[in-house]
């Protein structure tokens, strides 16, 4: 198993949800978080007064697949995450040594 995370725009999370459903991977969890990289911000101006937002808005998304279905994931991911400008975001793929559904007790893909 391994665990996906994907750090997108916020504008681009329907259709990145909508291209995982298409591939039957429909468990996630979205978080709302702020980061900076490459992008580095931007500066706004309000009543005359200049100041840089560095810390932009994102959305991450955390999902735990079978190690079959990453590559399909993480193509679902780019092609609907991407828009060509600087700061579409960023993909991590980490190892899963285990996951555990409480309610059933299933173990590992079971529990997916």
């Amino acid at each position: 198993m391994k665990l996906i995370q994907a750090v997108i725009r916020p504008h681009r999370l329907q259709n990145v949800k909508a291209a995982l459903a298409e591939k039957g991977i429909l468990g996630m969890t979205v978080t709302d978080v702020r980061g900076c990289g490459r992008q580095r911000g931007h500066v706004e101006r309000y009543r005359g007064a200049e100041y840089t937002v560095d810390l932009l808005a994102k959305t991450k998304l955390e999902i735990v697949v079978d190690e079959h279905e990453v590559d399909a994931a993480v193509d679902a991911i780019v092609e609907q995450g991407r828009t060509g400008e600087i700061g579409d975001g960023k993909i991590f793929v980490i190892p899963v040594e285990k996951a555990v559904r409480i309610r059933t007790g299933d173990a590992d893909s079971e529990a997916l």
